[in-house]
């Protein structure tokens, strides 16, 4: 009798237990990364530090590391997203780059935010994957930036235009047809002409995109260009903006 009582004590003990970590368990898992090898925005530690804000307000698991042996295919199972934070240059070496295209093939996740785009121009695949590539961007200015697409992870609760201050890229052409738009910048509302040493540019026109999202190569991919400055990282309509991103490309859902 007595023994019979102390088992129903440890299967109702490792019952609670079960519970408990069912109930802690996290809804997904990211990989923050944010090595340099080129400009190193003094945002990025903001930028960390968001990134565990987000994580305990909307109940997700990250890992910060700016160390590129993280990419190999084992490590990376563990992860359902990767986010590229103001990343620049070349930081991936070729085995590397490997285990990140099959960690996409796989159906996971990627992220890039703001110097994202100014990362890997040598590997074509990485351009595919963010959509298009930093060219030139002019002075850090304030300009009205309108919400094209409203179905789009966090975009409803955005206002339907806001004025943004922040250092506007202008980008290449895009290197997929698949991308599908959130965000744009009204370029009337402000000094668009930028020139560096024989590079010049007037502005991208009518349509000057500042964030996209597309499915590729058998994953996801979400590219915010906002995030230069590090006020940024404690603004609400940023945050609310780039979760969204971080939620559809680690779970796929929201729509």
């Amino acid at each position: 009798m007595v023994l019979s009582r102390y088992f129903l004590l440890i299967i109702g003990f490792s019952l609670m237990l079960l519970n408990n970590h069912t109930l802690s368990a996290k809804q997904f898992n990211v990989l923050l990364f944010t090595k340099t090898a080129g400009w190193h925005h003094q945002s990025i530690l903001e930028g960390v530090n968001a990134m565990k804000v987000l994580a305990e307000k909307h109940h997700f698991d990250y890992e910060w590391h700016e160390d590129a042996n993280q990419f190999n295919p084992k490590n990376l199972e563990r992860f359902d997203a990767i986010v590229f934070l103001n990343t620049t240059g070349d930081v991936l070496n070729d085995e590397q780059q490997k285990a990140m295209e099959q960690f996409i093939q796989s159906g996971k996740g990627f992220v890039g935010v703001h110097s994202a785009s100014d990362t890997e121009y040598q590997w074509l695949w990485y351009k595919q994957l963010v959509g298009r590539m930093f060219v030139i961007h002019p002075a850090i200015q304030t300009g009205k930036v309108d919400v094209v697409k409203t179905d789009f992870p966090g975009s409803s609760i955005l206002p339907n235009s806001f004025l943004w201050t922040d250092e506007y890229y202008h980008f290449s052409e895009p290197y997929t047809r698949n991308l599908q738009y959130i965000l744009t910048v009204d370029e009337s509302t402000y000094e668009p002409a930028a020139q560096w040493g024989n590079v010049k540019v007037s502005g991208m026109g009518d349509f000057h995109p500042v964030s996209w999202y597309q499915e590729f190569d058998g994953g996801r991919s979400f590219y915010t260009a906002l995030g230069h400055l590090p006020a940024t990282y404690q603004d609400a309509i940023f945050l609310n903006h780039l979760y969204g991103g971080i939620y559809w490309a680690a779970t796929g859902k929201g729509f």
